[in-house]
């Protein structure tokens, strides 16, 4: 497999409105994904992996390090430009769908292309060769709120996919679902990803971690571990990342501890 994204020793700070206080979203991150994996990003709220998945959404520039996106260095992107390389090579699911009422399903789907001006033959065609993959061949012409979480959900996927992004970005995905509705938009991931499809998605869940092949942890803004799946069966992966999840906060634990009573002295 060839490399299809590698960061390099990315950072991230934050100032304060009048710069007298840093805030160190990310230090130091290194890491590749290969054409083909999914992979997990966990931690805890302010862990920094939403701020990661920003900076490889190209929504934010690093401070420091390099993003490198099928050979395009996401930091040397101009704002004006940044919009268009989006649409063009990632695609996005995110929590909440994101999906506009007063479109139906097909013409939610399509806004993508639309807004490259694809032509309307090569728009149908598409469409209609992924919506019966996404089981939304009979939706098309449903609005978001006649369709059910899981199925509105199916549809923001199917707009992240139209444009064939070379890779596909998932915010929380399985947040606002239910239990079975989640395992069915996982199975559907780990369909895509079968297909070929690159998956980064960032999740608090370990079960939805588990569906991937490898997993990375951050905490403090640092990678902290990884675990590749390997062989393992879905429930073993499941325990490997709970076992890692409770080690990962026995460490903060202790680290909150030690700065404790440091200050205490």
């Amino acid at each position: 497999m060839s490399t299809i994204l590698e960061l390099s020793n990315v950072a991230k700070t934050y100032h304060t409105r009048f710069n007298a206080n840093a805030v160190h979203a990310l230090t130091d991150i290194s890491l590749s994904v290969e054409a083909g994996e999914y992979v997990a990003i966990m931690g805890e709220s302010g862990s920094g992996k939403s701020t990661l998945l920003n900076l490889i959404a190209a929504l934010d520039k690093p401070t420091a390090g390099s993003i490198n996106l099928n050979g395009t260095e996401l930091q040397t992107i101009p704002e004006s430009k940044s919009a268009k390389f989006r649409r063009e090579h990632l695609g996005f699911v995110f929590q909440d769908f994101n999906l506009l009422d007063t479109f139906n399903v097909f013409d939610n789907i399509v806004l993508p292309l639309v807004l490259s001006k694809t032509p309307v033959p090569e728009m149908e065609k598409r469409v209609a060769a992924l919506a019966p993959q996404l089981g939304l061949d009979d939706k098309l012409a449903k609005f978001p709120y006649e369709l059910s979480g899981g199925q509105q959900q199916r549809v923001a996927a199917a707009r992240a996919l139209i444009t064939k992004p070379e890779l596909l970005l998932a915010d929380e995905p399985t947040g606002a679902l239910d239990s079975r509705t989640a395992d069915e938009l996982l199975k559907l991931f780990s369909e895509l990803n079968a297909t070929g499809q690159t998956i980064l998605m960032v999740t608090h869940s370990a079960v939805a971690a588990s569906h991937a092949q490898r997993v990375l942890f951050i905490r403090d803004g640092q990678l902290f571990h990884q675990l590749y799946r390997g062989d393992l069966t879905q429930d073993e992966m499941l325990v490997r990342i709970s076992d890692t999840m409770t080690a990962m906060l026995a460490k903060q634990g202790d680290g909150n501890t030690a700065n404790a009573t440091k200050g205490a002295i």
